[in-house]
């Protein structure tokens, strides 16, 4: 089996994975929407309004390397919402190696990116590919304003903090664990990792906009210090992530350590299986749709150095409707364009912060920003 569509939505029954494919049918891209159900797949896909003015095909496929290869030969992009990627991502990329086709995800896991850079970053590089994990709203848009900061020279330490309002997917809740209970969480000292506190404790923040301090925790670390890692201008990065609902943020803790504290002593399967169990209890059911009138974004970072202070803002709306648009950003330049960088990179490094910055605006899902320069 082969397709003859250049991009592929793989975990299109997901809700990322639908509004990946609403964003396919504005821009008029023909698609492949991939799953482990396909009558899942087929009830997300047929709801999406207009999806009959695209060409697009529906397939289920096994979750190994070779069946997706098979499944995905032809394509030109795969865009991959089947998490927690450190469990299961490893055989998309293998799959998009196979074929020779860009691969982006949607991960909040910042174990699984460094490991993905190791692992597949030069063979994909090699080939001129891109491997960009981690193309999400609570990622890149703070990534874009770090990079609008860092237009600034001089500057060589970001302090960066996202918040949402809104609640996980049953997918983000289920990572939220595994990263807990799989690795540390890291940020970027001198250009070296440093590990986060174990306790993962929750930080008081201060919340641009708004009176009352926020709490936010180090989210898994994020992928902001392995993507400023490598890059000359910055030296120091830590993020920090929440919800503007307290209440909410002062569970997940108590929820974290709960679910660690059934682990011990169990088999990596055994983990797993509470993980799952815990996630479904946190949250079983597809969440409903995006609100702009309620479900906002807020992306703040402090650039600074010896003599130098820039702070940048970024407020949104539709957290999951960004991630969706970002990776269709991502297709459209791939089946016109080579990336700017090949081989592992960010989606801006890939495609540059400004352009990103322009999509996001055009389809009303942010302002403006709003920068402060101290010099």
């Amino acid at each position: 089996m082969s397709t003859d569509k250049p991009v592929v939505v793989y975990g299109a029954s997901g809700y990322t994975g639908r509004l990946i494919c609403e964003y396919l049918r504005e821009y008029n891209i023909p698609f492949l929407a991939a799953g482990r159900d396909h009558q899942r797949v087929k009830e997300t896909v047929d709801a999406v309004p207009g999806v009959e003015t695209v060409p697009h095909e529906i397939v289920e496929v096994e979750h190994d390397a070779s069946s997706l290869a098979e499944q995905f030969r032809g394509a030109k992009v795969v865009l991959n919402t089947v998490g927690p990627f450190a469990r299961y991502g490893h055989e998309v990329v293998q799959a998009c190696l196979d074929i020779g086709a860009h691969y982006t995800d949607t991960n909040g896991e910042q174990n699984w990116m460094i490991d993905v850079e190791q692992r597949y970053g030069a063979d994909f590089e090699t080939r001129n590919l891109l491997l960009s994990p981690g193309i999400a709203q609570m990622y890149t848009i703070g990534e874009i304003a770090a990079n609008i900061c860092l237009e600034t020279p001089g500057l060589d330490t970001l302090d960066i903090q996202v918040f949402w309002k809104g609640y996980p997917t049953v997918a983000s809740t289920n990572t939220i664990l595994t990263n807990a209970a799989f690795s540390d969480a890291h940020y970027l000292e001198q250009n070296e990792y440093q590990t986060w506190p174990a306790d993962g404790g929750l930080h008081d923040v201060v919340v641009p906009g708004q009176h009352e301090l926020g709490l936010a925790l180090p989210w898994g670390g994020t992928s902001h210090p392995v993507w400023f890692k490598n890059d000359p201008r910055v030296a120091n990065a830590r993020a920090l992530g929440g919800v503007f609902n307290r209440e909410l943020m002062q569970a997940v803790p108590q929820i974290v350590a709960g679910a660690l504290q059934q682990m011990e002593g169990k088999s990596e399967q055994e983990k797993y299986a509470i993980i799952d169990a815990t996630s479904a209890q946190v949250r079983s059911e597809m969440p409903p749709r995006e609100n702009p009138r309620i479900n906002t974004s807020l992306d703040s970072v402090h650039a600074s150095g010896p003599l130098g202070r820039v702070h940048c803002v970024i407020h949104g709306n539709c957290n999951y409707k960004q991630t969706a648009l970002l990776n269709v950003h991502a297709a459209a330049h791939l089946l016109q364009d080579r990336p700017r960088r090949a081989g592992f990179a960010s989606g801006c490094q890939a495609f540059g912060h400004r352009e990103l910055l322009g999509t996001l605006r055009a389809f009303g899902l942010v302002l403006d920003p709003i920068v402060q320069v101290h010099q």
